[in-house]
């Protein structure tokens, strides 16, 4: 009799035991350990929440006219090209790349077309749009910027995988500061209606919460200081690029990283 109770009580003990062991194997499988977050962010070991250290690869991709491929400068002085080189030197363990949609000319109408027409990925990590002037030079009806101005901060948006944090909205650079600007019949209405395209679009930005960062003040100093144009007597210079890219870059690190 006391072996048989026995022996009862040791199977009794190995079930408790083997169901402890299996509740224990199922918790491994669900639970998460999160990280320890004391506010301080160590970018020596841990760059871009990058556990495994591998490169991270980021692209962005840059919307626009003459402005943004730099017409009248080298192929790497444009400001997509010197901010994507200016995103890699500042995030380590990383590549970065650019495309840039743009041409001599185009107006938000062109641009719209431009980007319809390429089956273009949804999932930049950042977008850049400067868009307006030529609307202003071919004296296109402001209505027509005021439809198709928000329509490419939209697909803008769309890019960035519907992530409006993740773009940038340029300002136009006002040419009426330009050897070309002053040689027109009357230099101070480029001014005004280039301000005015600028004041609808930061004003849209502001309403939905749009980046926009303003560049043209650094293109109204060209007659001062001729080596902010380019050799055309009319775009901005390699310098200029830069001037923009140190205004764009902190915002664009915020947002890429």
């Amino acid at each position: 009799m006391k072996k048989k109770l026995f022996w009862v009580l040791i199977c009794l003990f190995g079930m408790i035991s083997c169901s402890n062991s299996d509740d224990i194997a199922d918790q491994s499988e669900t639970y998460t350990i999160e990280p320890i977050s004391n506010g301080d962010t160590n970018t020596d070991n841990d760059t871009n929440n990058n556990d495994n250290n591998d490169p991270v690869n980021y692209k962005f991709i840059s919307l626009g006219d003459s402005y943004t491929i730099g017409q009248s400068v080298c192929d790497t002085c444009n400001f997509p090209v010197q901010l994507k080189d200016s995103l890699y030197n500042a995030i380590s363990n990383s590549s970065v790349s650019v495309e840039i949609i743009a041409q001599t000319g185009w107006t938000t109408t062109n641009l719209i077309t431009a980007i319809n027409n390429q089956n273009l990925p949804e999932n930049y990590n950042l977008v850049t749009l400067l868009i307006g002037v030529n609307n202003q030079y071919q004296n296109k009806p402001f209505d027509l910027y005021e439809v198709e101005f928000p329509a490419l901060v939209n697909m803008a948006i769309s890019l960035a995988n519907g992530n409006s944090n993740k773009v940038i909205v340029v300002s136009i650079p006002d040419y009426a500061y330009t050897p070309f600007g002053q040689g027109s019949s009357n230099p101070s209405q480029i001014s005004i209606e280039i301000d005015q395209y600028n004041s609808f679009a930061e004003a849209y930005c502001d309403l939905n919460n749009i980046t926009f960062i303003n560049i043209t003040d650094i293109t109204r100093e060209g007659l001062i200081n001729p080596n902010l144009v380019a050799s055309d007597n009319l775009h901005p210079s390699e310098l200029a690029y830069t001037k923009f890219v140190e205004r764009i870059l902190p915002v664009a690190l915020e947002k890429i990283e």
